[in-house]
């Protein structure tokens, strides 16, 4: 199986400014990202950057590393200028990885690549886990995802979805999860087929995804297929605070 590793790593965050820099046993962010994509089974893993620091720092540790344009409207404009300027093939498969997330597990990252190479008619694979209370159904914070019977994905939400009519309808009700229903969290890591991001980029923002901030919901406005797995692994949150950050720091430490 064939496929390339990006990380987007954007050197600004409102809640954490540098964090692809910010120290983590000695190391930046970004080289723990890096070093758990080399772990994987891609071919190549190229960090994409707007910051020279950042390519810097990547280069000082053997990294692959682009710049890109600073003024992306979205990181999936961000892969695309990444992939064309690789000169990847359009059926090439690429991977994308979060820059804040030290400690995916590599087999995450295959498992998501090998769910797009088995799927030859879906043009994006993407992770879930089992959603187990009834506080992270109702979080619009944790993006819910409904699959079909191919796992194919159907919606995601930051609703609770599917509905549980006639549970959920009282208030005081949505303290348990029904059991007749399993609900699902989407995993935020991607594989795509390089002809989706050329398409994806030409394609206007779809009014589900402005309405629910999420910018898969584009794809499946324009017909393209999302294939879905159930992640083999149960992959630690990524950073986004100075909380994370010391969470993490913590976790490779071995405390």
């Amino acid at each position: 199986m064939a496929f390339t590793v990006i990380i987007p790593a954007r050197y600004s965050s409102s809640r954490l400014p540098g964090k692809p820099l910010a120290d983590i046993g000695g190391h930046p962010m970004i080289r723990h990202v890096w070093n758990r994509a080399a772990e994987s089974d891609a071919e190549r893993v190229v960090v994409a950057t707007d910051s020279e620091e950042v390519l810097a720092r990547c280069s000082d540790f053997g990294a692959e590393a682009v710049m890109t344009d600073a003024n992306h409207a979205s990181g999936t404009d961000r892969l695309e200028e990444v992939v064309r300027r690789l000169a990847l093939n359009d059926d090439a498969i690429v991977v994308n990885v979060q820059g804040d997330e030290p400690l995916i597990p590599p087999t995450l990252i295959n498992q998501v690549a090998a769910a797009l190479e088995e799927n030859p008619d879906a043009a994006i694979a993407t992770l879930c886990e089992r959603i187990t209370s009834a506080e992270d159904l109702f979080n619009p914070n944790v993006v819910k995802v409904v699959m079909d019977e191919a796992g194919r994905a159907l919606y995601f939400s930051r609703a609770p979805i599917p509905w549980a009519r006639g549970v959920f309808d009282n208030d005081q009700a949505r303290d348990e999860l029904p059991d007749t229903t399993d609900y699902y969290r989407h995993i935020g890591i991607y594989a795509y087929r390089v002809s989706l991001l050329r398409q994806f980029v030409e394609w206007h923002p779809a009014p589900p995804e402005q309405t629910e901030s999420l910018e898969q919901l584009r794809a499946l406005w324009h017909g393209a297929r999302i294939q879905v797995a159930v992640a083999r692994d149960t992959p630690p949150a990524g950073v986004d605070t100075p909380e994370d950050l010391e969470r993490v720091r913590k976790a490779v430490a071995g405390q």
